[in-house]
């Protein structure tokens, strides 16, 4: 079935960095756009990388510039590379798959209806 597995979270002090992974199974991985979601205690989920099938990607103005969203379309992996962390970057991060095949500018939308496969988190926490 279609699975996606997240790792590489963790506990680290402001300024540090991290890289989560994405595992993806059951399906084929470079026919749909990926991103990385955050949701922290009391907040809504929202999106802070996205990345098209030919690894055009954007980001949320809070990460652009410290995060990097990239995929490994040959192994089948989703990462993002996480610097200067901030205690405000506090929070699960989920990855997901568009819901729909294809790679148009429209599959970068963070609106979490038109992400149809998730998984099931990994907690980054960054302290001060």
């Amino acid at each position: 079935q279609v699975q996606l597995v997240e790792s590489g979270g963790g506990s680290v002090q402001a300024g540090g960095s991290l890289r989560l992974s994405c595992a993806a199974s059951g399906y084929t991985f470079n026919a749909y756009c990926m991103a990385w979601f955050r949701q922290a205690p009391g907040k809504a989920r929202e999106g802070v990388a996205g990345i098209r099938t030919g690894h055009a990607t954007t980001y949320s103005d809070s990460v652009k510039g410290r995060f990097t969203i990239t995929r490994d379309n040959g192994n089948d992996v989703l990462y993002l590379k996480m610097n200067d962390l901030e205690p405000d970057d506090t929070a699960t991060y989920y990855c997901a798959r568009r819901a729909g095949q294809g790679s148009g500018p429209w599959c970068l939308d963070f609106s979490p209806e038109g992400w149809g496969v998730w998984g099931q988190g990994t907690q980054v926490t960054v302290s001060s």
